[in-house]
């Protein structure tokens, strides 16, 4: 079982010419993970802290209607967090937050199972970021990667990190026991600002983590895996938004890294390049899908012929 752990929250999705009707969707970058997996036929589980306000009810329903499991999920007082969506032109996202004491930053230790027996734990985006569930939520992965691979997505949202230089700090850390890392170009411009992203993706390797992906929108990705470097088209798309694109990647990746038998620590160990090149593939295709769409809307594997 493939286990995700972080935010589930609405993403308010409004008109910039008219924000008197915006429209509620599911979101939150570890969730809509989860409910690709789920769609794409993985054995899946959310860990999530989710309110008992309309917006958390309606949180459940989707992660239950994408077969992600629930027992692990927290059952918070907090109300659920928002993030207020605007599409420019060419179906970029931007967002705003409202999250202050809501439901997804809270975790306390005996929240998290010590001993849920997965195969591998996908986390990144806020709460990991975000104090005071952050720190816990580290701990627990550090805890698991002696056993269970670990799969990392900072997904920056850049308003709510603070200052960069402690943000960076964090990050350094994580890196070292995630064996999967995906990273964005525009993330690692804000994280290292005029740093080669070859540069960093290099010395992850060399220390030690088994498949690296730099995305890069409509110039496709950049892979480090089996010892070779390559790059990795992305796959044409009728666009509407790029909303939950890089989580569905994500869900995609680890979905065929599963299928394959290499996703587990041991059979990811004996990932090749070429297996990698066409996980990678796989991705890309599932993200089109996605941003052929509104919102995070992630594919079911029928769909996908």
């Amino acid at each position: 079982m493939i286990g995700v752990i972080g935010e589930a929250l609405i993403d308010l999705k409004v008109d910039q010419e008219d924000a008197r009707h915006p429209v509620a969707h599911p979101g939150g970058s570890p969730m809509n993970v989860a409910v690709t997996l789920g769609r794409l036929g993985a054995e899946a589980a959310f860990f999530g802290r989710l309110s008992g306000d309309a917006f958390g009810k309606l949180l459940r329903t989707h992660l239950a209607e994408s077969e992600v499991r629930l027992q692990w999920i927290v059952d918070a007082a907090e109300p659920t967090s928002l993030a207020i969506v605007s599409i420019d032109t060419g179906g970029s996202a931007r967002y705003a937050f409202h999250v202050d004491g809501t439901a997804d930053w809270q975790w306390a230790a005996d929240e998290l199972p010590q001993h849920p027996g997965l195969d591998a734990v996908h986390a990144g985006s806020i709460a990991l970021a975000v104090d005071p569930g952050g720190p816990v939520i580290e701990q627990w992965l550090a805890a698991l990667s002696a056993r269970t691979t670990i799969s990392l997505d900072p997904n920056v949202r850049p308003a709510l990190l603070g200052d960069r230089e402690d943000y960076r700090a964090r990050l350094e850390r994580w890196l070292g026991f995630a064996a999967i890392v995906k990273v964005s170009d525009e993330d690692l411009a804000w994280i290292w600002p005029g740093t080669d992203p070859a540069e960093l993706a290099e010395a992850w390797i060399a220390a030690g983590r088994k498949l690296v992906v730099v995305t890069r929108g409509g110039e496709g990705s950049l892979v480090w895996a089996g010892g070779e470097a390559f790059a990795v088209p992305a796959a044409p798309v009728d666009m509407v938004d790029t909303v939950g694109a890089g989580d569905s990647f994500s869900g995609a990746l680890l979905d065929w890294l599963d299928r394959n038998g290499r996703l587990r620590p041991d059979g990811l160990a004996r990932l090749t390049a070429s297996e990698a090149r066409e996980a990678v593939a796989f991705a890309a295709k599932v993200a089109a899908v996605t941003c052929s769409r509104a919102g995070a809307n992630p594919p079911w594997r029928k769909e996908l012929g």
